[in-house]
């Protein structure tokens, strides 16, 4: 079974960075090949909408909505991938969600808010 854990969200002032990351994680030989890996977010009464995304190759692809603040990296040695952000503003606050497609199948993780207030 695999799973797709995120962490870092939380509170920030508008102007501030935050890092989140996403691990793969599964039962023993379940994660052995993760091509892209990407971040989506979504607020209330919205579609979910695409973020970055980075794919094995460390391609990377960025909404116009965050290009030149955000930075999608992975680490594949750790089946992670992070978003850092940087100059946040109010209308980054929404649910950020992970998700990676795993030995061609695509997973989502559970989801982490982040607030950014003014």
């Amino acid at each position: 079974q695999v799973r797709l854990v995120e962490s870092g969200g939380g509170l920030v002032q508008a102007g501030g960075s935050l890092r989140l990351s996403c691990a793969a994680s599964g039962s023993s030989g379940s994660v052995y090949n993760i091509n892209t890996m990407g971040w989506y977010r979504q607020t209330p009464g919205n579609q979910r909408e695409f973020v970055a995304a980075i794919t094995k190759g460390l391609s990377t692809n960025y909404a116009d909505s965050v290009k030149g603040r955000f930075t999608i990296s992975r680490d594949d040695a750790e089946n992670t991938v992070y978003l850092q952000m940087s100059s946040l503003k109010t209308e980054d606050t929404a649910v950020y969600y992970c998700n990676a497609d795993i030995n061609t199948s695509w997973y989502w993780g559970q989801g982490t808010q982040v607030t950014v207030s003014s």
